[in-house]
């Protein structure tokens, strides 16, 4: 059988993995908090929330891009580079969001990670087009 995105589907897995674990966090501080809907006025809670909220802002986006990089025949170094140090990047921002509302090194490197994934796959995706 032939996978028609099979380096999209490996980073869209482990994404999926790392929201999954990122609503646990909500959901077990929803919980203990004793909170149905919103925030609840806990910070903690409201953070966890924004942390989640931001992967769920950023990753449909970069899985279309690397999607449609590896569609038109992007090549595999670069799709695996683009996905890994997403993926790192993801998780470091949680991490720094999580541990600390303030600045941390986990979520400067997230932020720039990501942005400079999404950047790097559009501009890609672009040269694709104008190359041919």
């Amino acid at each position: 059988m032939t996978l028609a995105v099979p380096v999209t589907a490996v980073y869209a897995s482990l994404l999926a993995v790392l929201v999954v674990m990122l609503v646990l966090v909500v959901v077990k501080l929803r919980r203990g908090f004793k909170v149905g809907i919103g925030d609840g006025g806990n910070r903690d809670l409201a953070r966890a929330i924004r942390v989640h909220g931001n992967a769920i802002e950023s990753i449909p986006l970069f899985l279309l891009l690397l999607a449609v990089y590896e569609l038109n025949g992007g090549h595999a170094y670069g799709l695996h580079f683009f996905g890994a140090i997403f993926f790192i990047a993801r998780i470091a921002h949680a991490s720094g969001m999580l541990a600390s509302a303030g600045a941390s090194r986990g979520r400067v490197f997230g932020t720039v990670g990501t942005i400079g994934c999404l950047l790097g796959l559009a501009i890609a995706n672009l040269l694709k087009v104008i190359g041919g």
